[in-house]
């Protein structure tokens, strides 16, 4: 049998008709996104959309798109590797309390999907963790495509590696401590200023 490499994924316009062997069908791929994708606000969905709020705003939401598999979500234009975590107050299930805000940073072993193959050392793959805060507490108004209720906080991975405490998880206390509150239109200049820190280290 011949060897099968990897598939290129390719970016859909969501007009993309379902079909059959007797023509297409009365529904598209939007109609899938809509179906699957509508709850923003869970944990799942929510993540990927920090993705994408990231991507642009660094300017790379247009090219490509997103890698469910890759070692690291991101890459900048100047070629800087970012991994984006998500944490939100509030859910889409019943909550007694506003959730305790945590941001798991575990260690990872890497897969190549050219190679189908994984990495032995555990490591964080990422130069730079972008930590995304839905921070809005107003569940009548809350609005994950409204950036402002979002809260930005950037770490060269090695400020990560080099905590004494937990290896696998960050509270919002302990990262307020380790760096400073930023908007979305910060994101692009404190993910560089980020990586650059980690090379004078």
């Amino acid at each position: 049998m011949t060897e099968l490499g990897p598939i290129k994924i390719v970016k859909h316009s969501g007009k993309e008709k379902f079909s059959d062997s007797k023509g297409t069908l009365e529904f598209n791929l939007l109609d899938f996104w809509q179906w699957s994708m509508s709850d923003v606000i869970s944990n799942a969905t929510r993540g990927i959309l920090a993705e994408f709020i990231v991507a642009q705003a660094i300017g790379v939401a247009k090219e490509g798109v997103r890698e469910e598999w890759a070692a690291f979500d991101l890459v900048s234009k100047e070629g800087t590797k970012i991994e984006v975590k998500s944490a939100a107050y509030l859910q889409s299930w019943q909550q007694k309390d506003f959730s305790k805000i945590t941001f798991r940073t575990p260690k990872t072993l890497e897969w190549a999907k050219e190679t189908n193959l994984q990495s032995k050392e555990a490591k964080r793959q990422a130069d730079v963790y972008v930590f995304a805060l839905l921070a809005h507490k107003d569940q009548l108004t809350l609005n994950p495509l409204e950036i402002s209720q979002w809260e930005f906080y950037v770490l060269p991975t090695n400020v990560l590696n080099n905590r004494k405490r937990s290896q696998h998880s960050i509270t919002l206390p302990s990262l307020t401590k380790l760096t400073a509150r930023i908007k979305y239109f910060e994101l692009s200049e404190a993910i560089e200023a980020a990586k650059n820190a980690s090379m004078d280290c």
